[in-house]
Formats: structure tokens, C-alpha cells, sequence
């Protein structure tokens, strides 16, 4: 095998030290920050020393015991989000504790911001909420519409390192925060251990032009990491490259973080797109080795098929089918995890082994 190398020759990106405070001070055109320029010219200082010394990881300490290398320094913030999902596993995994389902509200739409009104899948959400607290099941929300109403709620792009090299794509994601790029406030660290705690996952989204809303396909992207990624930060020294390839190409395990949990889908729309949205929601998380709980758990359908935008709201109120179709995708999640956890309902696939698992 021809030995790996690592590609270079797009445009610099370098911002030069006045276009840099022009973007930065597109902040504060409020004219209430008018009388704190003085402090507004130091802060800036500072942002630009952090930026033109790439310093993306300023608080750092030495990695520890359990690492490739313990000695790398490595970001205090990716330690937190590690520990949150090790515990949110130890959770997962202990028996005393409640069995978790995940509901995530896939629309952008609030009543909180423009467009100023609820989106139905919120309401369909909450339709499907009392049947898993009705079972048992304890409940955690995860409403990706908090993107677009809510400050300091942000999911970064996906920088696809994957494609550089598995190995590069750390679990949980390290490439967030960039404290020199300005990247910061990246909801996805509190995102992943929903994910890992969750022994059921039930996605109600709508369709936006044939395709996933852009918050729901941004945390799809930031999962690829839960789907082989490299749980060591340090093996790679980083996002060194080089190193990643290398240690890729002796053989790479993609260990799947969140394999073994079940999953339903409801996608809606009002004229096209819902199938294929749920058929590539579903290939999506078969993928990464989570298990369908069975065709009534996967629903896709039409509310108010071409008629007014402005009364689609009446048109899910009427359509009493729909809203039957949403409670018996819950109902077969809940059950499906019940019968797993009880043993009555084995995966197919356990101990099978992928002949090549990318």
C-alpha cells in the first residue's frame, strides 16, 4: 500500500488585523455599547492576540492515566464532555437507574422567534411524550428549534476529519470549541450524552426542501464521530494528520458508540420529500448500528397535502389518522426497548462481524 500523505493547496483563510476587528465589531452595533469602546479596543486586543496565535485550546492540562499519551495537554473542555458521557453510559448501563427514551423535535420553527408560532412537530412531540412516561420510561427532550430562538445555541459544522482519517474523528468531537475562531458556545457536548443515556430514540422532523431542517442534519453530521470515531485525543497528538493516518492504516476497530439502541421516526410534510426523509433518517442510524424498532416504529405522511400553509395547524387538529400513526411509532419504541431489556427481543446481528465496517 502506497504510504499515506497528507494533502495541502486551498486559498489561505488568514484574516489580516483590520479585517479581523471589522468582523468582530459587527457584535456590538447596538448603539448601547457606543460608550464602551475603550473597553470594547481591549477586548478586541485580546481576540485578535488568541486568533493570530491560533490558540484553540487555551486551558489545557495533562492527559492522565487511560491515555496513548498521558503527558499531551490536552483541552479541559473535551475532558468535561468525555466524563459527561461516561457517565451518561454508567447511567445507561446500570439497572437501578430509569430507561431512557429520546424525543427530538427535528423543526427549526418557534413561536419565540420569527415565525412566531409553535411547529407541528412540537406538537407532535408532546403527543408522543405521555405514551413513554405512560410506560415507564423516563423522558428527555432534545428541541433542535432552540437553535434559531434561543441564545448562545449553536451546532457547529462538521469539518469532516473523518475524511482525512478515522482516527482523526474523536469521540465526543474535538474540533469544538475554537476559542480562536470565535467557535464557541457548541451545543453538541451536552447533545452526546442524551444520545449515550438513551436506550430508546424517537426523531419527529419535518421535510425543508426534500432534505433534514438544517439543526437536525447539523447534529447528524456532528454524530459521525459516535460511528468509529477515536476515543483518544492523545493517539493522534491532536488533529495531527499524519499521525491519524498512520495509526488508521494498522487496522482500525470503528468502535460503534451508540450501537444496540432502538430507534422510531415520524417525518412530515405538506406536499413532497417525506419518504425519503425517513427512508435516510433510518439508513443513517442503521448505519450506525442502532436497530429499528420495527415498520409500525418508522411513519411518514402528508398533513394538509397541498393545501394553505396558513391552516396547517387545523389541518393536524382534523387529521385524528396522523396523530394515531405518531402514537403507535412511540408505543412501538417503548416496547421494543422493554422486550430488549428483558431479553425477549434479540438483535439478529449480534456477534456477526463486519468484513468492512466504514
Amino acid at each position: 500500500m502506497t504510504e499515506p500523505d497528507v494533502r495541502k493547496g486551498m486559498p489561505a483563510v488568514k484574516l489580516d488585523r483590520d479585517e479581523f476587528e471589522k468582523r468582530y465589531r459587527r457584535r456590538f452595533v447596538d448603539p448601547v455599547f457606543e460608550p464602551l469602546q475603550r473597553e470594547l479596543d481591549a477586548i478586541i486586543g485580546a481576540a485578535w492576540d488568541a486568533y493570530s496565535h491560533s490558540r484553540k485550546a487555551p486551558v489545557t492540562r495533562k492527559a492522565g492515566p487511560g491515555f496513548a499519551d498521558p503527558g499531551y495537554e490536552i483541552s479541559v473542555d473535551w475532558l468535561a464532555a468525555r466524563n459527561a458521557i461516561l457517565a451518561a453510559q454508567r447511567r445507561h448501563d446500570d439497572e437501578r437507574e430509569p430507561k431512557r427514551i429520546l424525543i427530538i423535535n427535528g423543526s427549526s420553527r418557534s413561536e419565540h422567534t420569527c415565525p412566531g408560532e409553535m411547529s407541528k412537530s412540537w406538537r407532535l412531540v408532546k403527543l408522543a411524550e405521555p405514551v413513554f412516561s405512560g410506560m415507564g420510561f423516563a423522558v428527555d427532550i432534545l428541541d433542535l428549534s432552540r437553535l434559531t430562538s434561543e441564545f448562545g445555541r449553536q451546532i457547529h459544522p462538521c469539518k469532516s476529519c473523518v475524511s482525512t482519517s478515522m482516527a482523526l474523528c474523536h469521540w465526543p468531537c474535538s474540533c469544538y470549541p475554537n476559542y480562536s475562531l470565535g467557535q464557541t458556545d457548541d451545543w453538541m457536548n451536552e447533545i452526546y450524552p442524551l444520545w449515550v443515556a438513551a436506550h430508546g430514540i424517537l426523531i419527529i422532523t419535518p421535510v425543508n426542501w426534500y432534505q433534514a431542517p438544517t439543526g437536525l442534519k447539523a447534529m447528524i453530521d456532528r454524530l459521525v464521530c459516535a460511528d468509529g470515531g477515536n476515543p483518544d485525543p492523545t493517539s493522534t497528538h491532536g488533529k495531527k494528520a499524519a499521525e491519524a493516518k498512520a495509526l488508521e492504516l494498522k487496522g482500525w476497530p470503528y468502535p460503534r458508540h451508540l450501537a444496540g439502541r432502538h430507534f422510531g421516526i415520524v417525518a412530515h410534510g405538506d406536499s413532497v420529500g417525506a419518504e425519503t426523509l425517513r427512508r435516510s433518517i433510518a439508513d443513517w442510524l442503521t448505519d450506525m448500528s442502532l436497530i429499528s424498532a420495527g415498520g409500525m416504529a418508522e411513519t411518514d405522511g402528508y398533513i394538509g397535502y397541498m393545501e394553505p400553509y396558513a391552516t396547517s395547524h387545523q389541518a393536524l387538529d382534523e387529521d385524528q389518522e396522523f396523530q394515531q400513526e405518531v402514537l403507535n411509532v412511540a408505543h412501538a419504541v417503548g416496547t421494543a426497548v422493554k422486550l430488549s431489556l428483558a431479553g425477549e427481543l434479540q438483535n439478529p446481528a449480534a456477534g456477526l462481524v463486519e468484513p468492512n465496517p466504514k
